[in-house]
Order: structure tokens, then sequence, then C-alpha cells
């Protein structure tokens, strides 16, 4: 089977996903407009045609006859288990994170809000959202696609940068005020790339620890249940309060990175 190039093929993809959306896009803009509602049912139905078109992909282009599961996404309970072990790494990374900073004066506990529930719910539906699709997104299509042109290893660090650079599209004044964020966008990128490989190359990990980093901090951020003391600065407790822009997070983020790069590298074959 001849393969054409790399970035023929992302170009393709991406632009045969913006022709068969963009009817449907621009439908519910001028009958709903933008924001709201609209935004979200939008994204949805981005999402759904992404999702049947990385199906028909994996069937014309690379032969696959399950292409989901190409792409990490199966089924199964060792795909829940996956899931479940990265949701609780994720949440307790968190956690440690703003305990061993309240243990040291940084951060003060602020009493629980009154919709708490609430606040928990709607964080457990956006980070499975999150976790779900980029995902399947970053570490599921571009990751394999990435794989089959490159050595693992470069293609690995390719995935993490694009996934920083595509996470990074703000005007040049925000880039400037929030910069260390790329860093830790990237160490995030290869820590869930990492978790694909060790875990069967199934998709169950890397899902369930990005949604369990999104719940938590939903749950900090939104929930107002921290504030900052002012002790340190901004650049070691995390940029506008974002753990994954300061070197306290960061660094507790490359220790997962690193155990998993041990892991991967020992079962490699």
């Amino acid at each position: 089977m001849i393969r054409r190039p790399l970035w023929v093929r992302l170009f393709s993809f991406a632009l045969t996903l913006v022709v068969l959306w963009l009817p449907i896009g621009l439908t519910i803009f001028f009958l709903w407009g933008e924001g709201g509602t609209a935004s979200f049912v939008n994204m949805g139905l981005l999402y759904l045609i992404f999702i049947f078109l990385l199906r028909v992909w994996g069937q014309r282009v690379h032969q696959q006859r399950s292409p989901l599961g190409f792409y990490g996404l199966q089924g199964g309970w060792q795909f829940g288990r996956d899931a479940l072990w990265g949701w609780l790494l994720g949440v307790g990374l968190v956690a440690l994170l703003f305990f061993i900073e309240g243990l040291l004066g940084w951060v003060q506990w602020q009493g629980a809000p009154d919709q708490l529930g609430i606040l928990l719910v709607e964080g457990l539906a956006t980070g499975i959202g999150v976790g779900f699709a980029e995902e399947l997104l970053f570490r599921g299509w571009l990751l394999q696609e990435l794989e089959l042109e490159y050595q693992p290893w470069f293609a690995l660090g390719l995935n993490g940068i694009i996934f920083a650079v595509l996470h990074y599209l703000h005007p040049p004044e925000v880039i400037r005020a929030t910069w260390p964020r790329f860093f830790g966008l990237v160490v995030l990128g290869l820590t869930l790339g990492l978790g694909k490989w060790v875990f069967g190359r199934r998709l169950g990990f890397p899902m369930g620890f990005h949604g369990g980093l999104v719940w938590a901090y939903f749950g900090v951020k939104v929930g107002d249940l921290v504030s900052y003391t002012g002790v340190m600065p901004e650049w070691v407790t995390g940029i506008s309060g974002n753990p994954i822009a300061g070197v306290m997070g960061v660094g507790m983020l490359l220790v997962v990175t690193l155990l998993l790069g041990y892991r991967a590298a020992a079962t490699a074959p």
C-alpha cells in the first residue's frame, strides 16, 4: 500500500473535517448565533463528525478493519480500569500539589461553596468531555499518524509540541504573559503519550488522567477553594493560578513523566 506523506494526510484530514462540518456550523450560527447553547451544540456536532471521519479514514487510508481500535479507542474492562487509574492519579496529583502548598503556607484553603455538588457535576462533565475529545484527537489520531512516519520517541516529542502550540493560539500579549505554560503543556503532552504506550497503546489512561486533572483543577479554580498568599512568586506556584504554568506543578508532572518514560523504555520491544 502506498501511503501519502504525513503532512498531506494531516492537511487532507483537517480539510475534509472542515468541509463536512462547515454547512452545519454555518446553519447553527445563522439560526442561533454564537455562544451558549449554540456553541455547545456546534462543538458536539463537530466532534461527532470527527469520530465518523476517523472511522472512514482508518478503513480507507490505513486499511484497518477496526479503525477506532487502531487509534487506541478500545472497549472492555482493561480500558475502563486504565481510565480509572488515570483519573485517580490526575485528581490525586492536583490534590497533593495544593496540599503541599497549603502546608508551606503558599495557599490558604477557603470554605466550600454553597453549590459544591453542582460544581462537581459540572466539572465531572467537563473533565470527561475534554479528556475523551482531546485524547482521541492528539494521542489517538495525531500520535498514530506521526508514529507511522517517524521513530516512536521523535513522534512522541513532536506530538507534545503540537499539542502545546495548538493550546497556545492566543493574542501576543497573552502569550508573553503566560509563556511558562507552554513548557508545562509540552510535558503534559509527553505524559499522556507515554501513558498510552505503557497501558497497551490504549487511550484509557490518558483519557482518565487528562480528565482527572481537568476535574480537580476545575473544582479548585471555579469553586475558589484556595487563595494564594503571595509568599512565593507566580512562576513557582503558577502564572494566573494555573499550576501547569509554575515550577511546582510542572515539577510534579515531570516526576510522573519520568516514571512512565522509564516504564515505556523498559518494556519497549
